[in-house]
């Protein structure tokens, strides 16, 4: 029986590991081919020769990208359409955590990086795509790793929330744009998800402050994303677009007891090394 992406072809950033990886073996399992893009060269070597000795030798690739630079950008797109012939999938999904502090101390510079990874990257990884895809003619999926922090205040340090919230609005404005070439955008936003890189001893402190504020006892792992980025990289998706799909066991729909008590905890950003859904590559492009 074929796959859900079956002769599909993906691109995932931030796809070495956290939730992009989780959406690469995914989609792998699924049918489609899959360039990960990743600027943690060891990490993308290594999952690579996991998924080769798993039989995926033919269906998967990896290039060292710094999504911030539009060159390498440009390069791995390339390397798509050059390798498998085509290109269907883009998940721009790598991130990092970004500036932290009160709004009062934080450098420019900081800001700025912020923004570059988060914001910067999704323009980019959007008009490369774009300009395949309209080429083929045949429509597309553009998926953009948002967060639950860039739909609210209090849900997360300053420049990681407003990045997010302009990652949604992005993802709605190009959704309308690129609808006339059959080019889906949707934006992911997910609340606390549990990556690898959580660091060691603050994950039962982690655990303890999301059992008081999630509705669903379940934590979030990279495989929630996963099933999402599936739906709307399939054509199960086929009229879906503009929206942000929200991935975070109930957290917003707790209202103020959420944000009151994310108020109260401002150090569970730091503390998780989650970033509220960041991607897996949070201390590939900075450390928190």
């Amino acid at each position: 029986m074929s796959g859900r992406l079956e002769s599909k072809v993906a691109i995932v950033t931030g796809g070495a590991s956290g939730m992009g990886l989780a959406t690469v073996r995914r989609f792998l399992l699924e049918g489609a081919s899959v360039v990960i893009g990743d600027l943690n060269a060891d990490n993308g070597r290594a999952v690579l020769e996991a998924l080769n000795a798993e039989g995926y030798e033919d269906k998967i690739r990896f290039t060292v990208t710094d999504v911030s630079v539009e060159d390498d950008v440009a390069a791995m797109t390339e390397l798509a359409v050059d390798t498998f012939g085509r290109l269907d999938v883009v998940f721009n999904n790598a991130g990092i955590g970004g500036a932290f502090g009160p709004i009062t101390e934080i450098e420019v510079d900081d800001w700025d990086a912020t923004f570059n990874i988060l914001v910067r990257s999704v323009f980019l990884g959007t008009k490369h795509a774009a300009r395949v895809m309209m080429d083929q003619g045949e429509g597309g999926s553009i998926i953009n790793t948002a967060s639950i922090a860039g739909m609210g205040g209090g849900a997360g340090p300053q420049a990681y929330s407003a990045a997010k919230a302009a990652v949604v609005s992005l993802s709605k404005t190009t959704a309308v744009e690129l609808a006339e070439a059959d080019i889906r955008v949707n934006a992911i936003c997910p609340g606390v998800i549990f990556t690898p890189l959580m660091h060691s001893g603050n994950e039962e402190q982690a655990e303890e402050v999301i059992a008081e504020i999630q509705p669903l006892s379940k934590r979030g792992e990279g495989s929630d994303i996963a099933g999402m980025a599936l739906f709307l990289a399939s054509d199960d998706s086929l009229f879906v677009t503009g929206q942000e799909h929200i991935v975070d066991g109930g957290l917003l729909a707790n209202g103020p007891r959420l944000i009151g008590r994310l108020h109260n905890s401002r150090n569970l950003h730091r503390m998780a090394g989650m970033g509220y859904g960041s991607s897996g590559q949070t201390a590939t492009y900075k450390r928190l």
